[in-house]
């Protein structure tokens, strides 16, 4: 079958179209560097997640084929991350074998939402999570992740859990058993991880005269900044095996033997046995093992789909489709399931380092995949002298940049409203859990939406045409009249009648685009009311598809008007209206802005 019929099945193959020698170079190059950031981070997010060391790299290379055949950003590398792993941590603390039977029915079950939502073109549904949302929830999951790994830093054994107020507790309740070699070397850790981030930023290539000498060097500090991570694993893990191998009293706590070789391919298990409260043995059922899982059946994918494509647009721009995006994300769960991966979507920092590596085609993803493969296979015995120390250093220092505080000042120079669902979202996240703050952030924001399209903003003001004929304008801010507006609009036309006396009403729909059959039904009582207090009702601006539906809902023909220049002609040749010249006055929320632009408008009109 030739490529290009390949390619309607599996569009990634579009990239072998034209691909080079120099292609596969620069994929290479970009992947090695990938796969030396992706296997501290796999080790360690495998931990946060409550699973054994090699689960993160199980995680770590079925993405990266798979995105390598369907994606369509060269840049997106899938694989484990700390909040997928946060939220995986949640289920996987029963004991025996239960905890990674969780991981990976969770990893199967996010699959296959994401393939439902690509099926049905859901992927729209994460605009709904507002970017104050977004900032409140990644700045809580940092928060959480970070005092997670409290208990590595400071040598505490046992679970770090993903609940943030019983970790702080547990922690300062055992400040006492602080292993200060762990301590040491994690404190250490952050700082060089630190210093080499900002390393880049310094110009020291700059002040060398040599140009040979000039790239060496700056190609030297590139490699050790993009390579921190595994360059801090590696020194520690030198120096606990210099330290733990020829003495029974290690100074650190280690992360343990790490099973080699390939994972085994197989189906997810639907049954596991956990220890129950009384310490027995407890049989689960795939009933059981759902009904734990609950709610992060779907909110875990959402928030893989909500990564993935502000990644995808990041580094793709806008033109990327979502719908495949999704496709190459849900299989890439699907198949990782098969061979034992947690959940896993598209990663920010391993992205911008494959981004920074001069990434040409998503095959880099494959030589990733390869790296991490060949780790399992050679360097798995040797994963074992890595402390946890040092992998609690290197996700605490990738977290705390998620945090993001810069936000916050614009956002209370411009909209102090917007603050209140981020906020909502922070605090809830660390009181009650992630998922139900992401519920009641995106709660709070769709509450302020249905609000204002129930109470949109009116602007009401009595003004005088050139010969003295006053009429009542009325101006709502709001694009569309539904249902629940209508009797706001009006109440506000009631209330300008009684205020301002009676003249005529003109609605102007400059701004309103869409009315539905319930609010067309309502305007057209308003229109009866009115006329029997003999008040004629104008509508200015309207366009011809409202006027349709006003029609066809009410079988009124409404009197429209273009401008406040046709107004002149019309209410002179309107009868039976009182005419109560009265003072300007605002109502409800006017603006002066509006009204001597209007005043100005009706001068002109001569």
């Amino acid at each position: 079958m030739p490529v290009k019929s390949l390619s309607v099945l599996l569009p990634g193959l579009k990239w072998l179209q034209g691909y080079t020698a120099q292609d596969a170079v620069a994929d290479l190059i970009a992947g090695i560097t990938v796969g030396l950031t992706v296997l501290p981070q796999g080790l360690a997010y495998a931990t946060l997640a409550g699973l054994e060391p090699q689960y993160g790299l199980y995680s770590a290379f079925v993405g990266g084929i798979v995105y390598a055949l369907l994606g369509s950003c060269r840049q997106v590398t899938i694989g484990p991350t700390a909040l997928l792993a946060l939220m995986t941590s949640r289920h996987t603390g029963f004991g025996l074998d239960s905890g990674p039977a969780y991981g990976i029915l969770l990893c199967l079950i996010s699959g296959i939402v994401e393939l439902a939502m690509a099926v049905l073109k859901l992927g729209a549904l994460v605009d709904l999570i507002s970017l104050p949302v977004t900032v409140g929830f990644t700045s809580a999951t940092a928060v959480i992740i970070g005092t997670s790994q409290l208990k590595g830093l400071l040598g505490l054994r046992g679970g770090s859990g993903s609940d943030f107020l019983n970790t702080m507790r547990s922690v300062v309740g055992n400040l006492h058993k602080v292993r200060y070699g762990d301590l040491t070397l994690g404190l250490i850790s952050i700082i060089v991880l630190l210093l080499l981030r900002r390393l880049k930023n310094v110009k020291l290539a700059d002040r060398v005269g040599n140009m040979r000498a000039q790239q060496l060097l700056r190609g030297s500090i590139w490699v050790i900044c993009t390579g921190r991570n595994a360059l801090v694993v590696l020194m520690s893990s030198v120096l606990a095996y210099s330290q733990c191998d020829q003495q029974a009293d290690c100074p650190f706590i280690l992360t343990g033997k790490v099973k080699s070789g390939l994972p085994n391919l197989a189906l997810p298990k639907f049954e596991t046995t956990i220890i129950g409260q009384n310490g027995t043995e407890e049989h689960q059922n795939f009933e059981d093992m759902f009904s734990e899982l609950g709610p992060s059946m779907l909110i875990l994918p959402i928030i893989a789909v909500l990564g993935n494509v502000a990644i995808s647009k990041a580094f793709g721009g806008a033109g990327l489709s979502p719908t495949r995006e999704l496709l190459a994300l849900s299989l890439s769960n699907i198949c990782g399931s098969f061979c034992s991966s947690m959940p896993v979507t598209g990663s920010f920092s391993r992205s911008a380092v494959n981004h920074a590596s001069g990434v040409r085609t998503p095959i880099g993803g494959c030589y990733t995949s390869l790296l991490v493969l060949l780790a399992l296979g050679l360097l798995a015995p040797y994963f074992q002298y890595i402390p946890k120390a040092a992998l609690s250093a290197v996700i605490i220092s990738a977290v705390i940049f998620m945090i993001e505080f810069e936000v916050i000042r614009p956002l209370w120079r411009c909209s102090r409203r917007e603050l209140l669902p981020g906020a909502i979202t922070f605090v809830m996240s660390l009181a009650i859990g992630v998922e139900i703050g992401l519920l009641l952030g995106v709660g709070a924001d769709v509450a302020f939406l249905v609000y204002r399209a129930a109470r949109p903003v009116l602007t009401v003001s009595k003004l005088q045409t050139i010969n003295g004929i006053s009429y009542i304008l009325i101006r709502p801010k709001h694009s569309s009249l539904y249902f629940p507006a209508i009797e706001w609009v009006r109440n506000g036309i009631s209330k300008a009648l009684s205020t301002h006396g009676t003249a005529p009403v003109v609605l102007d729909c400059a701004q309103v685009h869409d009315f539905d059959f319930t609010a067309a039904r309502g305007m057209g009582n308003l229109h009866k009311e009115l006329a029997k207090a003999n008040v004629p009702l104008f509508l200015m601006g309207a366009d011809k598809d409202i006027g349709v539906i006003l029609k066809e809902s009410t079988n009124i023909d409404f009197p429209t008007i273009d401008s406040p220049n046709d107004l002149e002609f019309i209410l002179e040749h309107t009868p039976n209206y009182e005419l109560h010249l009265q003072v300007t006055a605002p109502l409800v929320d006017s603006n002066a802005d509006d009204i001597a632009e209007l005043s100005t408008l009706s001068a002109k009109s001569t």
